[in-house]
């Protein structure tokens, strides 16, 4: 009588352990439009001296934030904080004409550190406006952004914050509506609600390109594939940042064991570590390097030394600082205060 081969044994968790590695995504990290925003921060500060005021958090991370503060910058929720006859930068994220209105009221001076790619967005929004299209924004309720975005044309717009939102759409001419989308969403997820909506709406239109910028898509791309080989994902971002929690979510959805969102090293809790023989280690678009390599040098003291970096894409792209950086703002400032 034959006997039938013994199954091979599932590899262990001691065995995996003691297979450590990291896998570093790349593309990660800042973008083209928060390098933009920061650097505007600080050559504002530079060229006009502090305080410099920044209406909201001028990128979604802590350690941006604070690092800009201890340098001068003054951050606040609302224009009407920021003194007459002072400088205010707008965030990356964007903001409505209401708030453009606000701060001329108050006889400040703006410096609009507004990615090109939400202004894009806003651009669309106001054209599609024109047309008389019923605009159906993609995005999360309360999001500075998607604020923003429909300040622009608040009587044409309404949100539709994922998939299970659809059902609740309403239009007025179902051949006459058109999707936009805030750009930091998971690529799956808003395709996923395109579909939807085409479901309900089959003429719906939509924008002439892409509104997910491609730095949140090649983040994407490169977690998807580092979550089919990793245990354990790290991503490096903030809670309130839009897509560092995405990518926590692709890493899960594209097979990894286990995805935490961490603001720094000490943050990594070691019991995360049990088992684990692939770390997967990214940033989100507005997280610096000095962040991530932090968690690097955390993980080889424990053992995983031993690092290769995954490459989805290229990234070659950048944005020329603000207009206003080349005016002299407080003389502006201090003449509209005068006046």
């Amino acid at each position: 009588m034959t006997s039938s081969p013994s199954p091979t044994p599932a590899t262990t968790p001691g065995e995996a352990a003691s297979r450590r590695r990291v896998l570093l995504a790349a593309p990660r990290g800042y973008c083209a439009g928060v390098d933009r925003a920061v650097i505007a921060v600080e050559k504002a500060l530079e060229q006009y001296g502090a305080p410099v005021y920044v209406r909201h958090e001028i990128v979604h991370n802590k350690y941006v934030v604070k690092t800009l503060e201890k340098k001068g910058a003054i951050f606040v929720e609302e224009t009407e904080e920021v003194p007459e006859g002072n400088i205010v930068i707008f965030s990356a994220h964007g903001v409505a004409p209401v708030v453009h209105e606000e701060a001329k009221r108050g006889k400040l001076a703006t410096i609009d550190a507004t990615c090109p790619l939400v202004t894009k967005v806003h651009k669309e929004a106001v054209r599609y406006a024109k047309e008389d299209y019923d605009i159906l924004l993609i995005g999360h309720e309360g999001h500075e952004e998607v604020i923003g975005t429909s300040g622009e044309a608040p009587e044409h717009i309404t949100l539709v914050d994922g998939p299970k939102d659809v059902e609740n759409v309403e239009v007025r001419d179902p051949d006459k509506v058109v999707w936009l989308s805030q750009t930091t969403l998971s690529v799956d997820e808003t395709m996923e609600t395109v579909d939807a909506l085409k479901g309900r709406y089959p003429n719906l239109l939509s924008p002439p390109s892409d509104d997910i910028c491609y730095a949140t898509q090649n983040r994407q791309t490169a977690v998807k594939q580092m979550g089919a080989e990793a245990d354990l994902v790290i991503v490096v971002g903030s809670k309130n940042s839009s897509n560092s929690v995405r990518l926590v979510e692709v890493a899960l959805g594209a097979g990894a064991r286990d995805a935490h969102l961490v603001d720094y090293a000490e943050e990594i809790d070691e019991a995360w570590l049990e088992g684990v023989g692939t770390v997967g280690v990214t940033s989100g678009a507005s997280v610096p390097e000095i962040l991530v390599d932090g968690v690097l040098e955390w993980l080889a003291a424990r053992g995983y030394e031993d690092v290769s970096t995954l490459t989805a894409a290229e990234e070659s792209i950048h944005f020329s600082l603000p207009k206003e950086l080349r005016r002299d703002l407080r003389a502006e400032a201090k003449a509209a205060g005068e006046s």
